[in-house]
């Protein structure tokens, strides 16, 4: 595992459980960062005097990744405080499910999961003291995921650890179901503070209102598309009509991971024939959610770059047996025929888990383990009309339908992130939108109407898409008779996952 500078080690410090999985540096495995008021603002302190004292890099891109990142840290921690508001930060701090994949010999994960749980008192704790600024939308929307921490406690923990993190839970289930119901109902960072948050992550200043335009946009253009691709079907009637019926043709909840198993291969053979991303090797599993990631319908966890050579997990939620028969048979729509194989392409190949492949050979260590979430997103967005582009499935018209759908859903995250944060949008005005513009009832529309009380900028999956689309037009123009796909994907991917502002290096240097 390669050393980090003082730079970069004080901005991993300050977001351990993200370095931990997603970064692949177990040098924080049954390690709990602090997340008390006290706690992150020596973080702080930490990460000021590391960026005063320097050096600076000497490659100007990666440069200015770290120095973004070292801006977007303060921002989320320091100015907006965002640890006291959501959580959610407390919730991926205390989960024991990051032990789960075979990144290290079963003994040291298994060491690591003791350790870990071993802090949860002190990490219960720093929660209850940091989590004074909760509204109720956001405790409301995260409470499942906090109560379901306590499924991940091993059977091999003893009597007085199980017995000391149970109480310990126990106290943060309790100090978040009462702001559930006693929190500020409105859950709104207010237009400056989210407009100073998406710009800090992605080294760009954003104009929300002009980004709104765009979604618009962005919508007209994805409703037109799928009109065109329903016709195929049914030029009768109204094509979300004729997607809401198409989505109730699904694998029962006993079906879903198989079905989600026979679409990875075929997603990662397409995307292997096509030659559309620089690296095809490494294994993708697919699994059940870990309870306590239940809240996300599917999800991908990919083989960290810091980590030895591994399987990466492509995890699915079905819905819980306990639900009534409507809500599970909503739930179930996501996984459909006509949606599973989007979402498949979207997470495997050639999405997140062909994006991580890349991410372990990036050249440098600010690039393996700084990671915008935008760009993570955003290119596994935009792999998903990349494969319509390319022919997958275009026998079927139900493969373009489903990619078109869920780009719907995702430009409707935005719309209502901006909504919930800037307009006075609530939960439930959320859930209708969601209804109205996508195929999505119910619990599914009411989950992603949640999800933006607590993740504001859960919008990234379009903007993300819009810039790469943008840079690819920069790219046609600037490389003429050398353009190709491949040329461009290798180039963007070189960088890891940039921030959106500092995405044209993979024009200049590509």
């Amino acid at each position: 595992m390669d050393e980090l500078t003082p730079r970069l080690r004080a901005v991993c410090d300050l977001g351990m459980a993200e370095m931990r999985e997603y970064s692949g540096r177990h040098e924080y495995d049954g390690v709990i960062q602090d997340l008390s008021r006290a706690g992150v603002r020596g973080g702080l302190g930490r990460l000021a005097a590391a960026a005063a004292a320097g050096p600076r890099l000497d490659d100007p891109h990666d440069e200015a990744q770290l120095a973004a990142f070292e801006n977007s840290t303060r921002v989320a921690l320091g100015e907006l405080e965002l640890h006291r508001r959501s959580p959610a930060p407390h919730l991926a701090e205390m989960d024991l499910a990051c032990y789960d994949r075979d990144y290290a010999p079963r003994e040291q994960r298994d060491r690591a999961r003791l350790a870990h749980l071993a802090g949860w008192p002190r990490a219960a704790d720093a929660a209850i003291d940091a989590l004074d600024m909760v509204s109720a939308p956001v405790a409301t929307a995260l409470a499942a995921g906090i109560r379901g921490l306590a499924a991940g406690i091993p059977a091999t923990a003893s009597e007085q650890a199980r017995a000391a993190a149970l109480a310990a839970h126990a106290r943060l289930v309790a100090h978040v179901d009462h702001a559930a119901a006693h929190g500020d109902p409105d859950a709104a960072l207010g237009a400056r503070a989210l407009a100073t948050l998406m710009s800090s992550a992605e080294a760009i200043d954003v104009d929300l209102g002009r980004l709104s335009e765009r979604a618009d946009a962005e919508r007209d253009r994805l409703t037109a598309l799928l009109a065109d691709s329903c016709a195929r079907v049914d030029p009768s009637r109204p094509p979300l009509d004729v997607a809401r019926e198409l989505v109730r043709d699904h694998p029962d909840a006993d079906g879903v991971i198989e079905a989600a198993r026979r679409w990875t291969a075929r997603a990662i053979e397409f995307t292997r024939e096509r030659d559309l991303v620089p690296y095809q090797d490494g294994e993708c599993l697919v699994g059940l959610a870990p309870e306590s990631r239940r809240w996300a319908m599917a999800m991908m966890t990919c083989a960290g770059p810091g980590e030895p050579e591994g399987p990466s997990w492509y995890h699915i939620t079905p819905p819980d047996p306990s639900w009534p028969d409507r809500e599970a048979q909503e739930w179930l729509e996501v996984f459909s025929d006509t949606t599973l194989p989007g979402i498949t392409v979207h997470e495997v190949a050639p999405g997140h888990f062909s994006h991580g492949r890349a991410i372990r050979r990036a050249p440098t260590p600010v690039r393996r383990t700084l990671h915008s979430a935008a760009f993570v997103e955003g290119w596994a967005h935009y792999a998903e009309e990349l494969c319509v582009e390319e022919g997958f499935c275009a026998d079927d018209p139900r493969f373009a339908i489903g990619i078109w759908l869920e780009a719907l859903v995702r430009v409707t995250r935005l719309a209502c992130a901006i909504g919930v944060h800037t307009a006075g949008m609530t939960v439930a005005e959320g859930a209708r939108r969601f209804e109205a513009d996508t195929h999505l009832a119910g619990s599914a529309a009411l989950s992603e109407a949640r999800r933006a009380t607590f993740d504001p900028t859960y919008g990234r999956y379009t903007w993300g898409k819009l810039e790469i689309l943008r840079l690819r037009d920069r790219a046609r123009s600037a490389w003429g008779a050398g353009f190709s796909l491949l040329r461009f994907h290798a180039a963007m991917m070189s960088l890891g996952s940039p921030p959106l502002g500092l995405l044209g290096t993979a024009i200049d240097r590509g």
